[in-house]
């Protein structure tokens, strides 16, 4: 090879690599945002990739770097995200000015996953609403009422099995274990129409391959998959990059079979989403409901209840664990909802219990279920300057936004003493919902909000209705969250001591 040919291969490799690297870490420089220093190619997430902050711990280190700024740069590996920490420019995007940033960004590509990038999280566009204009039926307060004499017997099979397997001697659970047996039945009879018991039958076929799936997803291979799909789309296009195993797909694309062939047959109608999407599918319109469809939205609907939703009752159930003046003025609240039903709790009685509602609450603000909500722009919008001294900029189709959730919570400026777990500071004030998303914001909010509260009202009342709560030993006091995920969880799992009551309402 000629010395001049080497030369120019070597320039050429170059000026690639700086392109490809060097230049697209120098867009908030050029556009003079805030910013923090950043690695290359791996940007902002340098501390949360070689695991010395957790992601959420990571965002709220930058967030505060800027306390003036209505807006600041991070780069997600060699993405520019700008991190809107202004309450009311987040309310201007994300509520206002939807239709420009009504997408989010993909995670699963349609060709590579036709399966699970039909889920209703992944769509985008006129997709997205007509799916969501079909789903949100299912959770609607009527539906609600429904699902929750469902809810209560899985919960009533659930405190069944802790009061027989600790007595009163009381016994140390890994409540991510047993939260996830109970979510699991709950998501079963309420989104698949399946009875299941996974106390009495613990080894039952949905529970073990939901168990296998939320692994699966959880684990730092597929979070690097999911990373690539995001960042590096062409690259996780070139190499067909899947989250999900064919065995998993063909379980819950079976079990979606089976269940709108028997009801087909049998003429069953139940107040759920899968009813919907069959009435959807027998009619002669613009929207084509699939058994891949239906398989895509089911399985989002039971990932987010076993596992996120499961999480949220960890977290729950630890902060009245380890807080006895909160777990006993919740308890003093299920009492009197007990007198007035007579011991049978309804659906009013329980959405009536304000305290329960604030300690919820205040559970969500400390431990949202993801770090960060994200946009991407889809029609040309102007932001205002970041600063005072800066200009405006436009945002143009593609680029990407990131509302910093976990840092809005822990903000003192919206909470005083953000560290501190105080449900009061809920009873004696509003919520603003543009400091305080636990389940996003605007018409892209969490689709099935309702049934998520739902749920963990129903779990800790039958829960503190028959058992009592206690730190162990392997309690961590305080909570260290874990650096290998991109979910906010502590290190070394959920630990509570749960013993049954002598008395579960005191004689007055």
């Amino acid at each position: 090879m000629e010395f001049a040919t080497l030369i120019l291969i070597i320039i050429t490799a170059c000026v690639c690599l700086y392109h490809f690297i060097l230049n697209k870490q120098s867009y908030f420089k050029r556009l003079k945002i805030p910013h923090a220093q950043s690695m290359p190619l791996l940007g902002h997430m340098a501390p949360f990739v070689f695991r010395r902050l957790s992601a959420a711990e990571n965002i709220r280190r930058i967030y505060n770097l800027f306390p003036d700024a209505k807006y600041f740069g991070f780069y997600e590996f060699r993405t520019p995200i700008y991190v809107i920490r202004d309450p009311e420019l987040i309310n201007t995007i994300a509520i206002k000015n939807f239709d420009n940033f009504c997408d989010h960004r993909k995670f699963v590509d349609d060709e590579v996953d036709p399966i699970f990038s039909r889920n209703l999280f992944n769509l985008n566009g006129d997709h997205w609403r007509k799916i969501r204009k079909l789903l949100s039926p299912t959770f609607t307060s009527g539906k609600m009422k429904i699902m929750f004499k469902l809810m209560c017997e899985c919960a009533e099979n659930f405190v069944d099995f802790l009061v027989a397997d600790s007595g009163n001697i009381g016994k140390t659970y890994d409540m991510k274990d047993v939260l996830s047996r109970y979510s699991n039945d709950v998501i079963a009879t309420c989104a698949f129409g399946i009875s299941v018991n996974s106390f009495k039958h613990p080894n039952n076929e949905f529970f073990l391959l939901a168990k296998d799936t939320v692994k699966f997803i959880s684990n730092p291979i597929t979070m690097l998959k999911m990373m690539i799909n995001k960042s590096f789309p062409l690259l996780g296009k070139l190499f067909r990059i899947q989250l999900l195993t064919s065995r998993i797909r063909s379980f819950f694309k079976e079990i979606i079979a089976d269940t709108v062939k028997t009801r087909d047959e049998q003429k069953i109608i139940r107040p759920d989403m899968i009813h919907l999407m069959m009435e959807k599918r027998d009619k002669d319109d613009d929207l084509t409901i699939d058994i891949d469809e239906m398989t895509a939205h089911a399985f989002v609907f039971l990932f987010a209840g076993f596992d996120s939703i499961s999480s949220a009752m960890c977290f729950l159930a630890h902060e009245i664990g380890i807080n006895f003046d909160v777990q006993n003025k919740i308890r003093a609240e299920i009492n009197e909802i007990l007198t007035q039903t007579n011991d049978k709790p309804t659906y009013e009685a329980i959405n009536q219990m304000k305290y329960l509602d604030a300690v919820i609450n205040e559970t969500l603000r400390l431990y949202p279920l993801v770090f960060a909500l994200d946009r991407v722009c889809v029609k040309e919008f102007q932001l205002p300057p970041a600063t005072p001294d800066g200009e405006p900029i436009t945002l143009k189709p593609g680029d990407h936004i990131w509302f910093p959730l976990s840092a809005l919570h822990y903000d003192p400026k919206y909470y005083s003493q953000p560290n501190k777990f105080d449900p009061d500071r809920f009873l004696n004030g509003e919520m603003d919902n543009s400091v305080y998303m636990p389940f996003g914001i605007g018409p892209r909010i969490c689709i099935a909000n309702r049934f998520a509260l739902l749920n963990l009202k129903i779990m800790i009342f039958y829960l503190l209705w028959h058992c009592d709560l206690e730190p162990d030993t392997k309690t961590r006091i305080p909570m260290v969250f874990a650096k290998n995920t991109i979910f906010i969880l502590p290190e070394g799992g959920f630990w509570l001591k749960m013993r049954a009551r002598k008395s579960k309402v005191p004689v007055t």
